[in-house]
């Protein structure tokens, strides 16, 4: 994969500490910047599954989660989550 991905970050709505389900981006927050520091560029989409995370490159879904699982805002160096993706995205074709 080119160091300089177009990767198109899904995610979907959750629930945080019982308030409603909303599309929120704060635990997207050190995946953004991991993967922006490798020089890729991403794009966030909204969908409407619900507790969803996956990174798309090339039109193929190479990464998956549930977004709760991934670490509240940071700079995703500590979450094994993100480095994971990173990951995936680098061996992505």
């Amino acid at each position: 994969m080119p160091e300089k991905a177009e990767v198109i970050l899904r995610y979907g709505p959750y629930s945080a500490v019982g308030l409603a389900v909303e599309h929120r981006t704060f635990r997207l927050e050190g995946l953004q910047a991991v993967l922006a520091k490798d020089g890729h560029k991403v794009t966030l989409e909204k969908i409407e599954e619900w507790n969803v995370v996956e990174l798309v490159v090339n039109e193929d879904v190479v990464f998956q989660c549930n977004i709760t699982d991934l670490e509240f805002g940071g700079d995703g160096k500590l979450d094994p989550l993100c480095e994971e993706a990173r990951k995936s995205v680098l061996n992505a074709y």
